[in-house]
């Protein structure tokens, strides 16, 4: 597909605004205050934690623990205070490989944050491509309605010099009802694409810059996006990472079942109330190597190890599945933006027809070689051209938008520059 395939073309009616609001605007708004992506960012920061709390149990610990009492047998009241620690020696795999699983649930989890960060950029691009279209139907039919309100001025003065027909006069007049009717849709459709601009993006759409720079890391042709999508689809990439988890998981279910070492002290001292005096005990410690050897479990290991490997050999039939179906979303996604392309180009070539063939009838229509029909149809097609070019547009940019995800190369650097200019995720 050539470069001028992909890019968005000039405004169809009118220059564009001065200030008109940008693709990359959109995505900046949408990064600053989009929840779905705060979300998705706090809930991998909790999971981030995960590893760290699998190293604490192969680190030592220490606790101070403190008693007081009363009997009615003699003795009175008495309490005690030691200190208490406990270092693991040996633990048979089992923290290793639970910091193995839980870093690799981390991997699993960053790749859920780009698949949802994906996610939001493309609705935010389907939202200003609606919203675009929405914005030019509405140019489309208003200007639609200038016209056809001149027409009819000059089809009146043209009936009262008897130079035309009632019949010409109501031709317009029905034809101008007709734009008014399309006006009152396209205003619709414009309110509900606000609505749904605003609720992705976080503000108040202004007119939008429709002149939108062809994205970054769009596949040459469909062997690229095939090999990108199997180096870089997150959700791909997710199910790879779960995989190496569960393998983890087996090697501790395992561990369950090897020996542990540990090493254990305390310290402490005793007081008790006589008399009304208070006596104490002599200072005591104490150390110690602790051995554990599971020697029965009633079967508890044995079954968590084969639950851990029936996981594992699910998940990695969950990756073939995830594969199968990322190579039919490349492929859709592929041949989805080679037709829209296809149909911009021979929109706009139609547009160009539609402006010869609309300038050459109204010069035939004042030398009194066209009737009023012949005009109404030209400015009917000049019109149905410019929506054609307009929803063409829009559907290139929401194509490469969902080729850009299904390769896995949809983020802030896609269609904005490079990656961290945008903003960061709100917090």
């Amino acid at each position: 597909m050539t470069r001028a395939v992909l890019l968005a073309g000039v405004a169809l009616v009118g220059a564009a605004p001065a200030q008109a609001d940008t693709l990359r605007d959109a995505i900046a708004a949408a990064y600053a205050t989009n929840p779905t992506l705060a979300e998705a960012q706090a809930r991998q920061e909790a999971l981030e934690e995960a590893p760290e709390q699998a190293r604490a149990e192969g680190r030592p610990t220490l606790s101070a623990v403190a008693g007081a009492g009363y009997d009615d047998l003699g003795y009175g009241s008495a309490g005690s205070a030691d200190l208490q620690a406990a270092m693991p020696i040996w633990t048979g795999g089992r923290v290793a490989s639970s910091v193995r699983a839980t870093t690799a649930d981390v991997a699993a989890g960053a790749q859920v944050v780009r698949n949802r960060e994906a996610a939001v950029l493309q609705q935010v691009v389907t939202a200003y491509a609606d919203l675009l279209f929405a914005q030019e139907a509405v140019e489309v039919a208003r200007i639609g309605i200038e016209r056809l309100n001149r027409q009819v001025g000059e089809a009146q003065s043209r009936f009262d010099l008897g130079q035309a027909t009632k019949t010409d006069v109501a031709q317009l007049q029905a034809q101008r009802s007709s734009v008014v009717a399309n006006l009152a849709d396209a205003e619709a459709a414009l309110a509900s694409a606000r609505a749904a601009y605003r609720a992705v993006v976080g503000e108040e759409p202004g007119a939008l810059e429709d002149d939108v720079p062809p994205p970054a890391m769009l596949p040459a042709d469909l062997a690229n996006a095939r090999a990108d999508a199997e180096l870089a689809n997150p959700r791909l990439l997710e199910r790879l990472r779960i995989v190496d988890a569960s393998e983890a998981r087996i090697d501790r279910a395992h561990a369950e079942g090897a020996p542990s070492v540990e090493l254990a002290g305390a310290y402490g001292r005793g007081v008790q109330e006589i008399g009304g005096d208070l006596r104490g005990y002599d200072n005591a410690a104490s150390v110690g190597v602790t051995l554990r050897i599971p020697l029965l479990t009633g079967g508890l290991v044995a079954s968590r190890v084969r639950e851990a490997e029936a996981t594992a050999r699910a998940d990695r039939y969950a990756v073939r599945a995830e594969l199968r179906e990322t190579m039919r979303a490349v492929e859709t996604a592929w041949a989805t933006l080679q037709a829209a392309g296809q149909r911009e180009e021979a929109s706009r070539d139609g547009l160009a027809a539609a402006q010869i063939a609309l300038d050459g009838v109204r010069a035939e229509y004042e030398f009194g070689l066209r009737s009023t029909i012949d005009i109404l149809l030209a400015e009917q097609s000049y019109r149905s051209a410019q929506l054609a070019l307009a929803r063409a547009r829009s559907d290139v940019l929401m194509a490469q938008a969902a080729l850009l995800r299904a390769t896995g190369h949809l983020d802030r650097a896609a269609f904005l520059g490079q990656q961290g200019e945008i903003g960061t995720i709100p917090g």
